[in-house]
């Protein structure tokens, strides 16, 4: 009589990394939340047209309504449907966000991977310039650089005068400041990882630098530059409400967040509820990010169980 012995395929890296993130219920609630958060505000044009308003339309004979069928937020100052300009306020928060974390990884891995990878006075002179870009006041050179007037840095009309040109700003200025976390980051695994066997022997086989750092050593950090970046997300989006709430950031009629936060600090003791819903929805966005990155953390690290 034979006996069959049963062998249990071996799994991906990708389906326990998947299983390791499904177990953390903190990261899958706070990504459900952002997905829901990001198709309402995508949707922010289908519910004009389902609720027939203009979410920028003045109506001064509504200031202050409190909610009701028609305005389910309420209306602010100007009469002005707040469920709406919230909706509208996350479109511009979350490209804020995603766009500005997405540029800052990309600057900052690319100086990584060349400070790691050649290493030499290359890599001490990156290095001394990331150091350098840390030690800058944050706060006080970003409402320095958000002052600037860019008609006197030459730049072509038709993007200074643009109604979105505090969004680009904004996003060009964070993303210039905010690339030092993941550079150092890639840098020290590129050191590790430029050591290895498999990249000693592409070096042996004739391969360009280029080609080893992006062939070879670029996919083994894509997982903690995935973290870096989520968690980066998060710390963009209050960055940019604070400099909207100081009046540095996105400037109307071009709503966010921040300053749909900032117009409401006069009206605290009117309409309280201008002020506790952008921050509700500030701290929970913030948070749930937090939340996501240290949920993509344990899942993509390859020594969890």
């Amino acid at each position: 009589m034979s006996r069959t012995a049963t062998y249990a395929a071996p799994r991906s890296a990708w389906y326990m990394a998947r299983h390791r993130f499904l177990r953390h219920r903190l990261a899958v609630g706070s990504a459900l939340f952002l997905l829901l958060i990001a198709f309402l505000s995508l949707a922010a044009p289908l519910f004009e047209a389902a609720r027939d308003l203009d979410g920028n339309q003045v109506n001064l004979f509504a200031r202050f309504q409190l909610p009701s069928a028609d305005a389910w937020l309420g209306r602010d100052e100007l009469g002005r449907d707040v469920f709406q300009r919230l909706l509208q306020g996350g479109q511009v928060s979350l490209l804020v966000g995603l766009v500005t974390a997405f540029c800052a990884a990309l600057i900052g891995t690319i100086i990584g991977l060349i400070a790691g990878y050649h290493g030499g006075w290359l890599d001490a002179f990156l290095m001394r310039c990331t150091d350098s870009v840390i030690a800058l006041p944050l706060l006080p050179l970003l409402i320095v650089m958000s002052a600037l007037d860019l008609n006197k840095l030459g730049l072509p009309v038709v993007i200074t005068e643009s109604e979105n040109i505090s969004l680009y700003r904004i996003i060009f200025i964070v993303a210039l400041v905010g690339w030092t976390t993941v550079a150092r980051l890639v840098r020290g695994a590129t050191l590790s990882l430029r050591e290895r066997d498999f990249v000693i022997a592409a070096q042996s086989q004739g391969a360009s630098a280029f080609r080893i750092m992006k062939v070879h050593i670029l996919p083994n950090l894509m997982s903690p530059i995935i973290v870096a970046t989520t968690l980066s997300v998060g710390n963009i989006i209050l960055l940019e409400s604070v400099l909207s709430f100081l009046g540095l950031g996105i400037q109307p009629p071009l709503p966010s967040w921040g300053n749909l936060l900032s117009n409401a600090q006069e009206l605290v003791s009117t309409a309280p509820w201008l002020a506790i819903y952008p921050g509700i929805i500030i701290i929970a966005t913030v948070a749930a990010f937090n939340f996501l990155g240290d949920g993509l953390q344990d899942a993509l690290d390859p020594k969890a169980s």
